[in-house]
């Protein structure tokens, strides 16, 4: 059913996630990052729960492995996939006996990908592998990295949901950019040109909310 990346950056120790579905709204149901903390996505019949408890696991001190044996105690595990970003960007994984189709995860230091229902084992290392090659903000590789993943075959079935989401310093995301259905287009596309659109504005938002009195202005009609 999905198909997604984590990734620490290791310049800026910003977190994010990228996801694309063939189920509506995925990344309000999979995707979970905290700041300074770590990245964590719940996906294949998914339990949102499951993600919170991985990042509370993480902010308590434990590292990624031990917060992913902690988590996996939970009921009905046989049916999730689970992966996890820590703040030394050491990455554990979980995905159960009962997870959909053809399934695999990809890792590296910093970065994991992984799916479900896939159309090829070999797309979380297409995603692994664009990432690595790739440069400049995080929030541009990640979106390399979900085109990656979709042109290396995606999901089996049609994609309809896609989403994007960073933490930098602040308890609420940096960019949280999502693409909840479409029925005759590319979700992926529509988040990416989300993320064009976004990106060099990003900075300017987080001021408002840091001191809006040295913010650069809003450009927009009306402003005084």
């Amino acid at each position: 059913m999905t198909f997604s990346l984590l990734a620490r950056c290791a310049q800026t120790g910003r977190f994010g996630m990228v996801i694309a579905s063939s189920s509506p709204a995925v990344a309000a149901r999979c995707a979970h990052a905290r700041a300074g903390v770590g990245v964590a996505a719940s996906q294949n019949v998914t339990d949102p729960a499951l993600g919170p408890a991985l990042l509370r696991a993480l902010d308590s001190g434990l590292s990624a492995t031990a917060a992913m044996a902690q988590v996996t105690t939970a009921p009905h595990i046989a049916w999730r996939q689970l992966m996890v970003v820590d703040a030394h960007g050491h990455t554990a994984h979980h995905t159960g006996a009962q997870v959909l189709g053809l399934w695999n995860v990809a890792a590296a230091d910093g970065v994991i990908a992984g799916g479900n229902l896939l159309a090829n084992r070999d797309v979380p290392h297409a995603m692994c592998d664009a990432y690595a090659r790739s440069h400049g903000d995080l929030g541009d590789r990640l979106i390399t990295a979900l085109v990656a993943g979709r042109d290396a075959g995606g999901e089996a079935g049609p994609v309809h949901s896609a989403g994007l989401l960073i933490v930098d310093r602040e308890s609420w995301p940096a960019a949280e950019l999502r693409c909840d259905w479409l029925d005759d287009a590319c979700p992926i596309a529509a988040v990416a040109r989300a993320w064009a659109v976004y990106a060099p504005q990003m900075a300017a938002y987080l001021q408002r909310a840091r001191d809006p009195g040295a913010a650069p202005a809003y450009g927009v009609p009306g402003e005084r």
